[in-house]
């Protein structure tokens, strides 16, 4: 989804943020492909604006994760990916094998895994469930190739 298809300039200026190239090209960068690290991201902005630094996603990133523009998840064993998903309770589903990220919707419905247990003495903000398994096209790739593949490590991009 792309500033042309999204409100971004409005939606920025109801949080109190100025309208930015640098803040558009990072939200239109996570919109058209979700669930990417930093470094991807930045490689996706730097085609539009090539004068753009690594330090400067990052931190655009943050402020835009601050904001609740964009949602940051923290994937086992990865580095951090990004999404413009932020108004719901999801979760996600990770390919072992190609490191593919699909959304999950919550099967319990309004955030149940929100609710910590009385004796933790903490109010929890964020419970991240995470599905991990063979997606099926690895699935079918391995009807047809040796079953010896062992699982691979999330890729960065």
């Amino acid at each position: 989804m792309t500033t042309a298809q999204h409100p971004w300039p409005e939606t920025l200026r109801d949080c109190g943020l100025r309208v930015t190239r640098q803040r558009l090209a990072v939200l239109d960068a996570v919109a058209e492909r979700p669930h990417q690290p930093a470094e991807a991201i930045h490689a996706e902005v730097a085609r539009r604006l090539p004068e753009i630094t690594v330090q400067s996603v990052y931190t655009v990133l943050h402020d835009l994760t601050a904001h609740q523009l964009l949602r940051r998840f923290d994937p086992p064993g990865s580095a951090a990916r990004y999404e413009t998903r932020t108004q719901d309770n999801h979760h996600h589903a990770i390919c072992t094998r190609c490191g593919r990220i699909e959304d999950v919707d919550c099967v319990h419905g309004a955030a149940p895994c929100l609710e910590a247990p009385a004796g933790l003495g903490m109010e929890v903000e964020v419970a991240d469930v995470v599905f991990r398994g063979i997606c099926r096209d690895c699935a079918a790739q391995a009807g047809a190739e040796p079953a010896s593949a062992a699982p691979q490590p999330l890729p960065d991009s």
